[in-house]
């Protein structure tokens, strides 16, 4: 009887731990898919409210309309709770759904096709089990006609979709390989930072030379040293991943900033090491590598005397002057120097204002900044028609204020428009896709049509 009793006491034991040992593999597989998610930044496109997180509704903008982010949480009934692993893994990899829609690229699943099976099972495990379910429906996404007929994007997948997986290169160390595999990955650089062809797919032979997104310019972060970051260290590459600043150099805004605060901040130092070594073997075959770097140009200048003593209800000499003090000087100083600390940067030796597209430095006058990191909240009010905003400016106010700060602390060779200031204002550029599409659509059934009326000539006679 004792024996028994001491046999049964061991079974139970050995079922405990293994059932310790299982839960707990349970949970370093959902915490590695928690980590995958973070470095994928889904939070950014799924989360419209930070009390229901990633159950969607958020519009994300694009050249031919608005997107609506899917819910994809748990839900049975509004996210993805009914998706096998299988299906999981082809709407990431593949964009298709479990009903077997087509996905727009907005969704990088073009960039997510890399992730390998034991990544989409960590990140497969982390939506089921580690996110909490909300019931919560999200409006549909209404693209202009034909865009709309999803199962267009098939023909697209067709030319522009890669084999999933990732093959590492032998010739390389395993901290390149695994940067490249984020970059190209997970963290989908190249779906901002590399310019887009007349399908709306990536020109891979400028892969990383930057390119418009929405409102803002996501520029070139090649290894080139004039036009792109060849000039930062690893370790300056790192640190603005970390803290979205480098002093004397760049700041994170827009999309970047957003990045910044729910997923660069958040990786593995060996993670982001990793990252930087890896662009840093960018080539950029597209611009060569001469003149001074987008990080060196503009010098500190005060022009604000060209309206002192001129009343301030008629007009002045230099209304950029007038502009700049009434809107700027109390936080980046009378010269643009910025503060000694670098929270409020100078705008001299500033990416914003030495690039050779105005784009950013327009979107954040009207947008502002805002990013939070361990070091703290960065906010710059915006300036363009929200709520929030310090003053309210005009498209044409804007465009003289740009000009001003571009022709004193930045390239003076580029300009801003109020035209192209009502573009940023309104989400950036328009793709004439749309347009050429419907007059293809057009086209085709008109020759369809007269086809048709041959034939129909054709057997009467």
């Amino acid at each position: 009887m004792m024996l028994k009793f001491k046999l049964n006491a061991l079974a139970l034991m050995l079922a405990l731990g293994c059932g310790a040992a299982h839960a707990a593999s349970d949970d370093a597989l959902i915490r590695k898919g928690e980590y995958l998610a973070v470095a994928a930044d889904c939070t950014a496109c799924h989360t419209a409210s930070s009390t229901q997180p990633f159950a969607g509704g958020k519009a994300i903008a694009s050249p031919v309309g608005a997107i609506i982010a899917t819910n994809i949480t748990p839900s049975k009934t509004d996210g993805i709770g009914d998706y096998s692993e299988q299906q999981f893994a082809d709407a990431l990899r593949k964009g298709i759904r479990a009903d077997g829609a087509h996905l727009y690229p907005a969704m990088p699943y073009t960039a997510y096709a890399t992730l390998t099976d034991d990544d989409i099972h960590a990140l497969y495990a982390y939506f089921m089990s580690g996110v909490q379910a909300v019931d919560h429906p999200t409006a549909q996404t209404h693209l202009p006609f034909p865009l709309n007929l999803r199962f267009s994007m098939m023909f697209w997948n067709a030319l522009f979709l890669k084999a999933p997986g990732y093959q590492p290169d032998a010739a390389q160390t395993a901290s390149w390989n695994r940067g490249r595999y984020l970059v190209e990955g997970a963290a989908h650089c190249s779906t901002c930072h590399t310019p887009r062809g007349f399908l709306m797919q990536e020109k891979t032979a400028e892969a990383f030379t930057g390119a418009q997104v929405g409102s803002w310019y996501a520029p070139n972060i090649t290894a080139n040293p004039v036009s792109g970051i060849g000039q930062w260290s690893q370790q300056e590459l790192v640190t603005y991943l970390r803290t979205g600043r480098l002093a004397g150099k760049a700041q994170a805004a827009g999309s970047m900033a957003e990045a910044i605060t729910h997923s660069f901040q958040h990786l593995s130092d060996a993670d982001l090491t990793a990252i930087a070594e890896y662009m840093q073997s960018v080539p950029d075959h597209t611009a060569f590598a001469s003149g001074p770097a987008r990080f060196t140009q503009g010098t500190p200048g005060n022009n604000l005397v060209a309206f002192r003593g001129q009343a301030f209800t008629q007009p002045v000499s230099d209304e950029g002057a007038r502009l700049f003090s009434g809107n700027c000087a109390s936080c980046h100083g009378s010269s643009g120097q910025g503060t000694k600390d670098g929270f409020y940067p100078s705008l001299f030796h500033n990416s914003a204002t030495a690039e050779r597209n105005s784009s950013n430095l327009i979107a954040t006058i009207l947008f502002g900044v805002e990013r939070e990191t361990a070091q703290g909240n960065v906010f710059m009010p915006p300036f363009g028609a929200q709520p929030n905003a310090l003053n309210h400016l005009n498209d044409q106010q804007v465009a003289t204020l740009s000009n001003w700060i571009l022709h004193r602390y930045g390239n003076q060779g580029v300009t801003a428009s109020p035209e192209q200031v009502a573009e940023i204002r309104a989400g950036g550029p328009s793709s004439p896709l749309v347009l050429l599409a419907q007059f293809g659509v057009a086209g085709a059934v008109l020759v369809a049509i007269i086809v048709l009326i041959w034939l129909l000539w054709r057997r009467k006679r």
